[in-house]
């Protein structure tokens, strides 16, 4: 089999999850085995990626008690660093398991960027990875020390986003 490789979403623009969920589809859609783990989603429902991906076979976990303080003032930053914690040793037995053909790691950037795990947290999870495993890094703020680690780098840009003018994020659009 053919060598897994390292993808890297970032950026600001509108997309990040989406290009994952797209990848996701498309491998369960040739027979891959494929995880997706999102971080800092717990407070969030079921988007329509969730809703498809499932409905192919895609495994979708969303970590319990990691909800960001952006949404949520009431987060304990000790409570939310030691839920991830748990989620990053999940993550590290989930790659060992050698089970999965893709695993995708959603809004793991944004951890980084929040400094709620840290660089060499991202190392221990790519050094689990199976050869044969493809393994994706989602959210904003991905650092530059994990884009030398990856494959793949894409960034979104945002140009313009309806946000801006007050429009709230519509349900089968943006989520």
């Amino acid at each position: 089999m053919a060598k897994g490789l390292i993808h890297v979403y970032t950026g600001e623009g509108k997309g990040k999850t989406t290009a994952s969920f797209g990848l996701a589809k498309r491998a369960a859609g040739h027979g891959k085995k494929v995880l997706v783990l999102q971080f800092l989603k717990s407070g969030i429902k079921n988007s329509g990626e969730i809703t498809s991906a499932k409905e192919l076979g895609i495994q979708v976990v969303k970590f319990r008690n990691q909800t960001t303080p952006l949404f949520d003032p009431a987060v304990k930053l000790s409570d939310l660093k030691a839920s991830i914690k748990s989620a990053i040793g999940r993550t590290i037995r989930e790659l060992k398991s050698e089970v999965y053909d893709l695993v995708i790691l959603d809004e793991f950037n944004t951890v980084l960027e929040g400094n709620l795990a840290d660089i060499q947290d991202a190392e221990r999870i790519i050094n689990a990875k199976p050869d044969r495993t493809e393994l994706v890094f989602s959210g904003r703020g991905a650092p530059k020390e994990l884009f030398n680690l990856a494959d793949y780098v894409t960034e979104m840009k945002m140009i313009k986003h309806p946000f801006n003018k007050g429009v709230k994020a519509r349900k089968g659009i943006e989520f």
